[in-house]
């Protein structure tokens, strides 16, 4: 049995992990974190797991913690993982972080986006970042996963094959995306009071978003170039969910067979990316409580554009079930295990 530790673990994020990792079954979760409620029964934290979890919250004490488990997740906030991570926890343990301290390589353009200095840039070159889908092989040799964000995820899945293959002009992608409330995390916040966010919908970080720069190095990486793009990020109001619709001119004339076969090149053996079939639309609620993402596109011919489309649950393949998929890969595990549940629906 693989020991687990879970710093921020009453977030959503982390209570996802939790949900997850109580059924697999190569599992034990033997540390709740949680700064905001030590020694408080994590079932009454999370009511939904009465009489399954009997543990009470830890402190996020990741020093201690290291000695006593096989992996820690870091399902916290920007800086803490950076600030806490050291050569003698990495010798004794994995880590697997949820948050973006090693998603970016550039340091310089962390700390900018970010507005904090980075605590442990020696770490940054060795961390893999954790899309299964792209980057398996690194990831099952690392000590350290960089847990890609849930927005970057659905972006990059729904681009990265047109990207690869050189279909697109990458100096015109526009991604214009939604997201569920629980991507603003559990804190309380005016903004995301219920009356802030029903029946209403807006656009927020527009130009500045985060994970902009994410996006940009990883699709970069698959195109072999630079790549500057235009992020919009929407809040609806919806509990999970990231829908993605993004833009780009085509470089040749092309049919929809031919860029479903290079769709089909890279995910017909994915299991959990799901290309659609013919002008079927991805859609929130097919991928609900699951860690499946669905994309798919329609050419424009009217305008020599294409869309690109994805849907993903924010807190399973936008986080927490990748972090576990991220994780089978690093101990040798079934990469699905604890992952086969069926989207929920309604």
């Amino acid at each position: 049995m693989v020991k687990v530790g879970i710093i921020g673990a009453t977030g959503y994020a982390g209570a996802e992990l939790v949900r997850l990792l109580i059924n697999h079954k190569d599992v034990e979760i033997k540390w709740y974190g949680s700064r905001s409620y030590i020694e408080k029964p994590y079932a009454e934290v999370y009511q939904n797991l009465f009489q399954i979890v009997e543990d009470k919250c830890l402190d996020d004490n990741m020093e201690e913690l290291a000695k006593q488990v096989d992996v820690i997740f870091t399902a916290t906030p920007q800086g803490f993982c950076a600030s806490m991570v050291t050569e003698d926890m990495l010798q004794q343990t994995k880590i697997i972080d949820l948050s973006a301290d090693f998603r970016i390589k550039d340091v310089t353009t962390y700390e900018k986006w970010y507005n904090i200095e980075h605590k442990s840039p020696q770490f940054i070159d060795e961390a893999v970042y954790g899309l299964c889908e792209i980057n398996r092989d690194q990831v099952k040799e690392a000590r350290l996963v960089a847990n890609p964000g849930c927005y970057t995820t659905c972006s990059i899945l729904s681009i990265y094959p047109l990207c690869k293959e050189g279909l697109i002009d990458t100096s015109t992608i526009i991604i214009d995306a939604k997201s569920g409330t629980s991507g603003a995390g559990r804190g309380a916040k005016v903004d995301n009071l219920f009356c802030e966010v029903n029946e209403s919908m807006k656009a927020y970080g527009v130009t500045t978003h985060r994970h902009t720069p994410e996006i940009e190095e990883q699709l970069g990486y698959a195109a072999g170039e630079k790549i500057l793009l235009n992020f919009t990020p929407h809040l609806v109001p919806m509990n999970r969910g990231i829908l993605v619709t993004a833009y780009a001119t085509l470089k040749k004339d092309v049919t929809y067979e031919e860029v479903k076969a290079v769709y089909d090149k890279h995910y017909e053996k994915e299991k959990f990316v799901r290309v659609l079939d013919k002008d079927v639309c991805p859609q929130t609620r097919w991928v609900k409580g699951s860690n499946y993402v669905d994309v798919n596109f329609k050419i424009d011919e009217r305008t020599n554009r294409i869309v690109m489309m994805g849907a993903l649950d924010n807190l399973v393949k936008g986080a927490a079930g990748q972090a576990v998929q991220n994780m089978n890969l690093m101990f040798g595990f079934e990469e699905s295990e604890g992952l086969e549940s069926v989207p929920m629906f309604p």
